[in-house]
């Protein structure tokens, strides 16, 4: 293994080069995996995000030899949760299978940060590169490459490899070309965001509000879930997301709703006022709890949002797309190494049963809580009988955040783990 064959480009094709298929390549790699990233954007690019990154996320930075202690990045010790007239800091949990610490990064140099990792393993990069659909042996119907635009010309251009990871993004164009259209009865979600120059940057606290007032109408309240993290270069990425639970979601201007929160946040926090805006309002699509099936498919693997992988319970995406990216190249491997064909499509149906394994009941119990927080009498029931009880958030926290001990855990861990354990896997 190392190298790939006469007739082919490359062991693993990888399509995407965002944190789902950079983790992919970098274990590949690592591995001595011959592999290409072919993206369709230049490096550095602008990405829609919350630029927050939990424990989770952290603990993939660091098997990648990400230097977290360079500049640019910003440590953040836990979640501030504004809502109910409460105002409640909960640190990161104490976790033996996590930091303690979360961070913050611009999506902008965050993408490049990670395909360099990549490349410095020995993947190949190729960007400029636009998927447009996958190549077929007609013979067994598996997918054995792809086919491109590339270059400035956008030439056409077919590139083969005996496996091919999706790692697409939101669109999932890849998948989609290959007939697997996203499942309806899945929770998604809406979110845009926008950075502002404002005091408040070197913020240790992300902040999630869970109640939005604009500045014309204090009284009503603002469909969705806001957040404010502080970047430490001056700015803060604030957004607000929108679950299809919700009677207004598809139903409202989410770009002219952060406009109004912001016009109604504190004069000195300095995001009331354009002036200090910093870039246009950016949005993006929140595909979640497995809205994209099967995982595997015909010589095929979905890493990240192509396969409908951000947690419902708090919109984060970039851990898992990083996460899958992993468990994708550690099975590539063993797949790799079977010479008998039968025993090497059993190594890749591995894939999915893993992922269901890891998140199926989570994202069941994420899927029923999207459902009841998009009533708004429930949603304003729990902040106001949830938000005064500390001990009560600090539970909803690992909840949220997915962030437990599956082994020697407290009393708390064990009851999310057996929660997660019961509930019937998506």
């Amino acid at each position: 293994m190392g190298r790939a064959s006469t007739d082919t480009d490359a062991d693993v094709i990888v399509v995407g080069g965002g944190p789902g298929g950079s983790a992919t390549a970098f274990h590949l790699a690592r591995h001595g995996v011959n592999v290409l990233v072919l993206e369709k954007a230049d490096v550095p690019r602008e990405k829609v995000c919350g630029d927050g990154l939990t424990p989770r996320a952290v603990k993939q930075l660091v098997a990648m030899g990400v230097d977290i202690e360079g500049e640019g990045w910003t440590r953040n010790r836990g979640l501030r949760v504004i809502g109910g007239g409460v105002r409640l800091e909960l640190d990161w949990p104490d976790l033996s299978s996590f930091p303690n610490f979360g961070l913050t990064r611009t999506r902008l140099d965050f993408d490049e940060i990670l395909i360099r990792r990549a490349t410095e393993q020995g993947a190949v990069l190729q960007t400029g590169a636009t998927v447009t659909g996958p190549v077929y042996d007609h013979a067994t119907g598996r997918v054995v490459g792809v086919e491109a635009l590339c270059g400035p010309g956008k030439e056409s251009r077919t590139y083969r490899a005996p496996l091919v990871v999706a790692a697409d993004g939101v669109s999932g164009r890849f998948p989609l070309a290959m007939g697997m259209a996203k499942r309806a009865d899945r929770p998604i979600g809406v979110a845009v965001r926008r950075y502002y120059k404002s005091p408040r940057h070197n913020d240790e606290y992300l902040e999630s509000w869970l109640e939005l007032r604009g500045k014309n109408d204090t009284e009503k309240l603002l469909p969705g879930y806001g957040w404010i993290f502080g970047m430490g270069d001056g700015r803060v990425n604030v957004g607000l997301g929108v679950l299809n639970s919700s009677v207004d979601f598809g139903k409202s201007n989410y770009r002219e709703m952060l406009v109004d929160w912001m016009g109604a946040t504190p004069p000195d926090w300095e995001m009331n006022d354009e002036a200090n805006a910093d870039g246009p309002i950016m949005g993006a699509a929140l595909p979640m709890g497995f809205n994209r099936v099967p995982h595997y498919a015909r010589g095929v693997l979905l890493v990240g949002d192509s396969g409908g992988m951000v947690n419902p319970f708090n919109g984060e995406g970039i851990a898992y797309a990083m996460e899958s990216g992993a468990l994708a190249a550690e099975v590539a491997v063993q797949a790799l190494a079977e010479k008998d064909a039968a025993r090497r499509e059993r190594t890749l149906q591995f894939y999915p049963v893993e992922l269901k394994a890891r998140y199926g009941g989570y994202y069941r119990l994420g899927g029923w809580f999207v459902k009841l927080i998009g009533r708004p009498e429930i949603m304003r029931f729990a902040t106001k009988h949830g938000m005064p009880h500390p001990t009560l958030m600090r539970f909803v926290l690992k909840l949220l955040a997915n962030l437990t001990d599956q082994r020697g855990g407290d009393a708390m861990d064990r009851v999310i783990n057996a929660m997660t354990r019961v509930v019937p896997a998506v």
